[in-house]
């Protein structure tokens, strides 16, 4: 059996570690903004799923589900799955 996805319209903002971007994510219900800087050079955003803790780096999108839950998406993931609404 083929199977197809439902369309559905999803909220994501793309994180990076900048003031503006922890601001847009707090905004965006994800609470709490936990950044780990355990490797300075590389912040891990940590996000508490319905799976448990998952991580994202700089550039990955945080999508809020159908449901209200947070997860992590990898930006080629993202494109290939959404796109943009006007």
């Amino acid at each position: 059996m083929h199977y197809r996805k439902k369309p559905v319209e999803i909220e994501a903002v793309q994180f990076y570690d900048n003031p503006e971007t922890l601001a847009e994510l707090s905004k965006f219900g994800l609470e709490p903004v936990n950044v780990d800087y355990s490797v300075p050079s590389m912040p891990v955003l940590k996000i508490h799923t319905l799976e448990g803790v998952m991580t994202a780096i700089e550039g990955d999108f945080i999508i809020k589900g159908v449901q209200g839950e947070f997860y992590p998406c990898k930006p080629d993931i993202f494109e290939q799955t959404y796109e943009q609404v006007v």
